[in-house]
């Protein structure tokens, strides 16, 4: 059994890392296929389209900071915690990145017919990205209640 919770605990360690990049890696090739269409579709603004489509990379980021937070001895003791803290935020960067890659696909979408709109049009994905660093902010507050080990 106490193996289990130390594995548990491994996989909360490197759960925000490696959740929030495939989140990233789903999000950004939402986007960037949206981006790939308007180039075709379009004569200019093609700087926009490649920049937006990369906003989604950001949850990787995080996951990586979190994972750097929560770096300690795994313990009996710290497991449950690494594995809670590790897992939930995880999950929420992959989903944040994911749903931030849809919004900004749909601003390409609507950049490409009505250029003079792009700056509202991404404030869907802006209010996502809050949403992603409330889950980061939580898990580095969080992650100080874990003991050293």
């Amino acid at each position: 059994m106490e193996e289990l919770i130390l594995t548990l605990g491994w996989i909360g360690l490197y759960s925000p890392m490696a959740l929030g990049t495939v989140g990233s890696i789903i999000g950004c090739a939402i986007a960037g296929q949206a981006a790939c269409g308007a180039l075709l579709e379009t004569e200019t603004g093609y700087g926009r389209y490649i920049g937006i489509s990369a906003m989604p990379s950001s949850q990787t980021i995080y996951g990586i900071v979190v994972m750097f937070s929560l770096q300690r001895a795994v313990t009996v003791e710290t497991a449950p915690g690494l594995f809670g803290i590790g897992i939930l935020a995880g999950v929420a960067l992959l989903f944040s990145a994911v749903r931030q890659g849809q919004c900004c696909a749909s601003a390409i979408n609507a950049t490409k017919a009505k250029p003079e709109i792009f700056g509202l049009s991404i404030a869907p994905a802006a209010i996502v990205e809050g949403f992603g660093v409330f889950a980061f902010i939580f898990a580095l507050v969080i992650s100080a209640g874990i003991p050293a080990g």
